[in-house]
């Protein structure tokens, strides 16, 4: 026995026949593992493994014909009685034993090399590695002949001829059938040398088309094709449920510089589990998912899976019309939900396809936002620590699955944005830290690596590949699945060295500032290569500091988003609403301050999950006051909302003022809208009050048209803190005006006179659009129900002015009648 033989095998057989135990133990499956995802060393028994007795035949039986005729035939021609052949044994072609160690160890740079057919001298040496086999019969014009086992499950002959032979497996385990198998030792790469040339450039804009596994077809045989980047692992094997997770039999080949390893499987097909087996330098052993992976186990399984898109997308005249869309100057409502709690009793994304588009058109919203629907490991992290950059959560169904309830939204005229998390990743052993034993994906600087707020690592945004990586990913999921925005995740904290460090914990940049250039210089490429090469889409920022330029395009010097959550309005704004309302008049710069910086950037209002979790309340919890002032104030605010400068989002519950917070495990408190609970029709009201808002807002340009330009926004009374009013004027593209008028009082104010635009040429009259305080939304009915005439009376800056009833903590809206 060797150290390279397996219990059981011996190490050169003298007689024709070769007995193999079954799989020994220590074989793993996708959670035999550690909490680092090292190799055990304990020898237990794998749960993914065969129990003693199994029929080892199944040891590869992903590499298989799929049977029938062909395939008894050659059993039939090559077996005897027994089941044993009588058959010629070829002369043996012999490695070098350092070689079968380095080959069997999983230590080999090149297997193809060794492995396979390769003309020698005296014909054609075919080298086979089949672990637990006891025989391996080649298949050749010639006829059957028999290999001879050598070591470790390495089998070699010596075909004679002047050419490699076109040749096929007959491969036998004990107690089993043979199986006929195609060897893929034999296949080209499947890379070319452009994907190899575009991966060391950090410029190949679809790697998840070169990188990963996928269904191919090399040299007339189907299989699968893999590859991944590992550029520090001495050797790299494929480990899968087709072969017991043991990756003797499938060592991988290095496409030199590239740092790229690759594999042909034949016979192997969608739905195989797999990971990487890395051997690094420091000599340890661990199973990796693939980064590249398009489809992933449902966890707690993390193993990745082999997949393929069958979709047929029905979309085209919303791709169409989203390729001339204008985003700056078009409405966008955006509804925020996790997927996975919008409604519990929903279990899959055809479930809730058929369920949330009907939902979003009744209320009339334009885009949902997906919180992050990429894999990953920990349910509590609501998909913000990602395992799985390409693969959709299996926790709902498959890619095309996921394809499908985008394809639905926007054939009910809907738009998808996703969450992304380019920030930081997780640390679980299986995924992508130290990937290859050594910091690949993130810094080799722990001052840089680690990120303090979240226990988890960042990204190394100067390293090429890995900048590719997430650029490809970002067009990936346009492409792919035809996702109209991305909302990028924690950009601040990408922005700055110092983001949550103390001094002495970070390093300055090369100029000495606290500016992560890397990551600006990444997200510019992100956002450039996003808006070429998929027109339409818009990219969003979650930035919440005063950097210069989140907006602007990158020729000019910008980081070329879209848009920009106003983070600054949203916390300014809810400070003014949480206070009682005898207290708002010290406040009032807090609900004002915004316009003062409204248009350095293009913004959205973002009421999102981050504002109705961890002890921050819902939204109308945050209201001061009784019950009915809650809901009054929180209508009151939602008017406030829709008619300030910038899109808004809103997140899942506060459309109907849920009491509660938002729990990922329960979802939003549906049964708040049932006949059976006592405040059923007030809940019920703030909905249609959401409803009514987005009906109006879509219906009145001067609400979005100018949403980003000054011209489109004036004060008529913008200090009157000591009321805590607040009136002001919006303006369409063709000089159309929108009044609102906020009395965040619970007082009711009779004949307040408001200035008003004139209207040239037109009859001098006003009429209310909207009223929070209508009886139809839960308020009390106050308002102004005829419309009101302006009088050539000067006020706030307007040549006329009307006298209005004011409801309490109410907005109105105004429009010429």
């Amino acid at each position: 026995m060797t150290p390279l033989d397996p219990p059981g095998r011996t190490t050169r057989p003298v007689p024709a026949t070769f007995l193999a135990g079954p799989p020994r133990a220590g074989a793993r499956s996708a959670a035999d593992e550690d909490g680092d995802g090292e190799r055990r060393t304990d020898g237990a028994d794998p749960a993914g493994a065969d129990p003693a007795g199994a029929d080892p035949a199944g040891a590869d039986p992903g590499c298989a014909d799929p049977g029938g005729p062909e395939r008894a035939d050659a059993v039939a021609a090559a077996a005897g009685p027994g089941g044993r052949a009588a058959v010629l044994r070829l002369p043996e072609a012999p490695l070098p034993p350092s070689e079968v160690d380095r080959l069997v160890g999983g230590q080999h740079h090149d297997p193809h090399a060794l492995l396979g057919a390769h003309p020698v001298h005296g014909g054609t040496a075919i080298r086979v590695l089949r672990p637990f086999a006891d025989r391996v019969v080649v298949e050749t014009d010639q006829g059957p002949a028999e290999l001879t086992h050598q070591q470790g499950g390495l089998f070699t002959g010596l075909v004679s001829g002047g050419s490699v032979p076109d040749y096929r497996l007959l491969v036998g385990y004990p107690g089993g059938e043979p199986l006929l198998q195609h060897d893929g030792y034999r296949c080209p790469p499947t890379l070319g040398e452009l994907d190899l040339h575009l991966i060391s450039e950090g410029r190949h804009e679809q790697l998840w088309q070169a990188l990963g596994s996928h269904l191919r077809t090399v040299d007339g045989v189907a299989g699968t094709a893999f590859a991944v980047w590992a550029p520090n692992a001495v050797g790299v094997r494929l480990i899968g449920d087709f072969n017991h997770w043991n990756g003797t039999g499938h060592p991988m080949r290095s496409l030199g510089s590239s740092g790229v390893w690759e594999l042909f499987v034949p016979g192997l097909g969608e739905g195989a589990a797999y990971k990487y087996e890395i051997h690094t330098r420091q000599g340890w052993v661990l199973d990796k998912a693939d980064p590249l992976a398009r489809a992933a186990q449902c966890p707690p399984g993390t193993a990745s899976v082999v997949t393929a898109s069958r979709h047929t997308w029905q979309d085209g005249e919303w791709m169409a019309r989203r390729a001339r869309a204008a985003h700056h100057r078009a409405p966008m409502s955006v509804y925020e939900l996790h997927l996975a709690s919008w409604r519990p009793d929903l279990t899959g994304y055809r479930e809730i396809a058929e369920e949330l588009p009907r939902y979003l058109k009744e209320l009339n919203f334009t885009h949902v936002e997906f919180m992050p629907v990429m894999e990953h490991p920990f349910g509590g992290s609501w998909g913000y620590q990602v395992s799985g950059y390409y693969a959709p959560t299996a926790r709902l169904g498959s890619p095309d699955d996921f394809r499908y309830l985008v394809d639905t939204l926007h054939q009910h005229g809907i738009g998808v944005i996703v969450d992304w998390v380019p920030a930081h990743f997780p640390k679980d052993g299986f995924a992508l830290a130290r990937f290859d034993g050594e910091p690949l994906y993130e810094p080799a600087d722990p001052l840089r690596a680690e990120h303090p707020d979240w226990g988890t690592l960042e990204f190394d945004y100067g390293r090429t590949e890995v900048r590719n990586f997430l650029v490809a990913n970002a067009v990936y999921w346009c492409e792919e699945f035809h996702i109209d925005g991305l909302r990028v995740d924690a950009v601040a904290s990408m922005l700055y060295l110092d983001y949550s460090r103390e001094g002495g914990a970070w390093t300055p940049n090369q100029y000495g500032g606290r500016e992560n250039l890397d990551a600006a210089a990444f997200l510019q490429e992100m956002n450039a290569t996003v808006y070429r090469r998929c027109p339409g889409v818009v990219t969003i920022a979650e930035e919440s500091t005063a950097w210069d330029g989140v907006t602007r395009p990158t020729d000019g010097g910008g980081l070329g988003f879209g848009l920009k959550w106003n983070m600054g309005w949203m916390h300014d704004s809810l400070v003014y609403m949480s206070k009682e309302p005898v207290h708002r008049k010290y406040h009032h710069n807090e609900i004002t301050f915004s316009m003062v910086y409204a248009y350095s950037e293009n913004y959205v209002l973002p009421i999102s999950h981050d504002e109705v979790v961890h002890g921050k309340q819902s939204l109308v919890s945050k209201m001061p006051g009784d019950w009915w002032q809650q809901r009054a104030n929180h209508r009151a605010y939602l008017g406030f909302m829709w008619s300030h400068p910038g899109k808004q989002l809103l997140f899942m519950g506060q459309e109907f003022a849920q009491g509660a917070e938002w729990d990922h495990e329960q979802g939003p408190q549906w049964w708040v809208l049932d006949e059976q609970w006592p405040a059923h029709r007030e809940h019920l009201g703030v909905r249609r009050l959401v409803r009514d808002l987005n009906r109006h807002y879509l219906d009145t340009p001067a609400l979005w048209e100018r949403d980003t330009t000054p011209d489109g926004f004036r004060w008529l009374d913008g200090g009157a803190a000591e009321d805590n009013l607040l009136s002001f004027v919006r303006y369409a593209a063709d000089g159309s005006p929108l009044v609102a008028v906020c009395n965040f009082s619970p007082v009711v104010r009779h004949g307040h006179r408001v200035g008003l635009p004139a209207l040239d040429g037109r009859d001098q009259l006003w009429e209310e659009l909207l009223n929070t305080d209508d009886e139809a939304y839960g308020g009390s009915g106050i308002g102004n129900s005829h419309p009101v005439k302006a009088e050539p009376v000067a006020r706030d800056g307007q040549p006329r002015s009307a006298e209005l009833v004011l409801p309490p903590l109410a907005t109105l809206w105004l429009r010429p009648a």
